[in-house]
């Protein structure tokens, strides 16, 4: 299947924010959890359907940090054996997918991101947020303006919201020091 061909599949949607997210994130955490307890591993519920009050895409994003030293290939076949197919990695990082159909989007959905401790920007990013709801709304207001020419090319959505992320980041970071 080309790339094209799966993001027709696989469109972004973005809709009200759901209480049951939070739910969903604490259940897969727990799976993880009892995958991974060689690993201890901090694992956390980020990305936009972490931000009560938001439009976001239906689909979980969970961080799992682990040590820098852990056996990423061991890891890998685990989460892969476990359901999750691996989309990407590199030395350090590691990014999953979990609730992909031939017929499009599962009930649930999530995306797993494999760091090494410590590389967890998208946390200062969600606490932020959190914290400052008008942020969160001008986000919000960022993605929907994109979705008209983005629906069906994530790769450009995740670029051009990438400016704002970055310069919220930046702040959440000086934030907390």
């Amino acid at each position: 299947m080309t790339l094209e061909e799966l993001w027709e599949l696989f469109p972004i949607e973005l809709v009200p924010h759901s209480d049951v997210w939070k739910e969903w994130a604490a259940d897969e955490i727990g799976l993880l959890s009892a995958l991974l307890p060689d690993y201890s591993p901090q694992i956390s519920h980020i990305g936009s359907t972490a931000v009560p009050g938001i439009y976001a895409k239906p689909i979980i994003d969970i961080l799992v940090e682990v040590s820098g030293d852990s056996d990423w290939q061991r890891m890998k076949v685990l989460l892969e054996k476990s359901g999750y197919i691996c989309m990407s990695e590199s030395e350090m990082r590691m990014s999953f997918n979990k609730g992909y159909t031939l017929m499009g989007f599962a009930e649930k959905v999530f995306h797993i991101h494999v760091r090494a401790y410590g590389d967890n920007d998208e946390i200062y990013f969600r606490d932020y947020l959190i914290a400052h709801h008008e942020v969160a709304k001008e986000y919000e207001s960022l993605k929907l303006s994109l979705l008209p020419e983005y629906r069906n090319n994530r790769d450009g959505y995740t670029r051009a919201k990438s400016e704002f992320v970055k310069r919220v980041t930046s702040l959440a970071v000086k934030c907390k020091r």
